[in-house]
């Protein structure tokens, strides 16, 4: 069904081509005096120089073809040339029955031509633990797929593991080291590796830090494990095996990881998965002339005209052969444009990564890689800071687990729980119910805390803040959606239906108000997918959630002695408790039945 606004802006249109206006005109905003009114037209402003008359002249006229329309109850001509506009409480009421009825759409139209989107998200090196320098991508992008997913486009996630760089080569070393006997090591060996990974994840993730840490004091041992890399990059078998039990035991860990966080991925690739397409890709920007060598590296140069700063050329091959980010980001997109034909594919990383991304697109756009339609975009999203402004760390000063996190938060929101019920005396719930509920507000406080911020933004991960049941928080979204759940579990709980009852015109201005906060849905929606913006989203859903707790608290809504107003009521309930759980399902969480 039709936005809303563009429902008024096709009214006022009709008006102003009534009067003999150009239809340009007609455009209609929300108000940014709700005082006055809820809409406003500018029109008359504009169409003055162009009809060499004064606005509130044009104004007026506009006004007297709007009145008595069954849209509206005002629409009044305001000095100099403004038009101010109210709906009428029973055209609002139908908007939201239609939409209502429209269920789980609510009145968001399907695109006509749905687009296949690759969410390149999550960015996990294996064989090391999730951080929380992995908290914005994963969350951001899961958010993303959701939205896209509801407006109706075919998006896919991948995780893109990085797999195959100079990580895997001390891994191998420093196993070597400690069991020197493993049959991976033995180049004449030609029969069948065993089945079992010959470590766990536990032992996985302390070779890697100790690996790293001697190859920076130890040149030998570096240069060994730059050696096994070129090894494993050329196909040793016991290497690739080896790798094999890496990602086999690295990915199980980080699913339970990233299921925490209620995010997942359609494809669990990696940069080792592109590197079968790098050599015909290689050559081809050879053979096309778009690659040269410089300083003995292969590079393609991606320098624009208009660029105000110098962007230097993206590099292809080092000097030793070996490929690079830029060179595996751009084998990907070959398989992802052989194997899904993306419309667009879209890139969750740190916004200091700009210009590596200008690089690549600038790249494959060059050389053909990817159709002059396809839509390749960045995301850089800004830092997450503790306090003090700076990175988020742990007391000791080191990067947090992210796992670690998660359990801090969890514990926090059961705390709070626990002190909740026991301020409520005919209110008892188990432990069990306990800690099922603090997890799901647990998470609402950590995505909310982060998606409510634009994305290009640093912000301040305040656990304080982001976990109280009060403010522009996670908690307090879930608590307005469990407050709905009680009325209506009390309505029909005391054997009340609403059998044959619709949302009725407003009988306050605190419902009204609500009303039209509903009737925002299917364009903000749009709005926040269109440009990439959870933001957008959860700026929604607490103007929502803060329209639905005036009403109530202005509004006896149990107590109603008039059956069919109560009914109403409810209806409109029903409507705000399925808008905002559809909001906060394509945000990456959910609501308890109780808090």
């Amino acid at each position: 069904m039709k936005k809303i606004l563009d429902l008024i802006t096709d009214e006022v249109t009709e008006a102003f081509t009534a009067c003999g206006y150009d239809a340009k005109y007609g455009r209609v905003t929300l108000s940014n005096r709700p005082d006055l009114c809820e809409f406003q037209c500018n029109g008359a402003l504009a169409a003055a120089k162009e009809y060499k008359k004064a606005p509130f002249l044009i104004a007026d006229e506009v006004a007297a073809k709007l009145a008595g329309r069954p849209m509206f109850s005002a629409a009044e001509s305001v000095k100099p040339g403004f038009l101010n506009l109210k709906l009428k409480e029973e055209y609002l009421a139908s908007y939201l029955s239609d939409m209502q009825a429209d269920e789980g759409r609510y009145g968001c139209e399907k695109p006509g031509q749905p687009k296949t989107i690759i969410v390149d998200y999550g960015g996990a090196n294996v064989a090391k633990p999730l951080h929380v320098g992995h908290l914005r991508s994963a969350i951001i992008g899961e958010s993303i797929k959701r939205m896209g997913r509801f407006v109706g486009h075919r998006m896919i996630g991948d995780v893109h593991l990085g797999d195959w760089g100079l990580q895997m080569g001390l891994i191998i070393v420093e196993l070597k080291e400690r069991k020197p006997g493993l049959v991976y090591f033995d180049e004449s060996y030609t029969g069948e590796y065993p089945a079992e990974a010959p470590f766990t994840i536990s032992e996985l993730e302390e070779i890697y830090p100790t690996a790293s840490k001697k190859s920076k004091e130890d040149e030998a041992y570096r240069e060994a494990a730059m050696q096994a890399t070129g090894e494993l990059q050329q196909g040793r078998r016991g290497y690739r095996a080896l790798l094999s039990h890496i990602l086999n035991v690295s990915v199980t860990d980080l699913k339970k990881n990233y299921e925490s966080l209620n995010v997942s991925f359609d494809l669990w690739k990696g940069e080792s998965d592109a590197q079968p397409y790098i050599p015909d890709m290689v050559q081809r920007m050879k053979d096309e002339g778009f690659a040269y060598m410089s300083d003995g590296a292969l590079v393609v140069d991606v320098s624009e005209e208009t660029d105000a700063k110098e962007v230097p050329p993206c590099i292809i091959l080092k000097s030793d052969g070996a490929s690079l980010y830029s060179t595996t980001d751009l084998a990907t997109i070959v398989w992802r444009m052989q194997d899904y034909n993306p419309d667009g594919m879209i890139y969750l990383a740190d916004k200091r990564q700009e210009l590596h991304f200008i690089q690549v697109f600038r790249c494959a756009r060059k050389t053909g890689l990817v159709k002059p339609e396809t839509e390749l975009t960045h995301i850089g999203f800004g830092t997450m800071n503790g306090k003090d402004g700076k990175p988020f760390k742990t007391r000791d000063g080191g990067v947090m687990r992210l796992e670690y996190l998660v359990n801090e938060i969890n514990e926090e929101m059961l705390k709070k729980i626990n002190e909740n019920q026991k301020s409520k005396e005919n209110l008892s719930i188990s432990p069990k119910e306990a800690e099922e509920t603090a997890r799901m507000v647990a998470l609402a406080a950590i995505k909310y805390g982060d998606l409510s911020n634009q994305a290009g933004k640093d912000y301040i991960f305040d656990i304080d803040r982001f976990t109280s049941f009060e403010g522009n928080t996670g908690p307090y979204i879930l608590y307005t959606i469990v407050r709905i759940k009680s009325i209506l579990n009390k309505y029909y709980g005391a054997g009340k239906n609403t059998e044959g009852a619709a949302i009725e015109g407003a009988h306050s201005g605190s419902e009204k108000n609500l009303m039209l906060e509903l009737s925002k849905f299917n364009e903000v929606v749009a709005n926040a997918f269109d440009e990439l913006a959870p933001h957008k989203l959860c700026a929604y859903i607490y103007e929502l959630a803060n329209a639905f707790n005036s009403f109530y608290h202005e509004t006896k809504i149990m107590s109603e002695e008039n059956e069919r107003i109560q009914k109403s009521y409810i209806r409109l309930l029903e409507l705000t408790k399925s808008i905002l759980e559809t909001c906060i399902d394509m945000l990456g969480f959910s609501a308890p039945e109780r808090m």
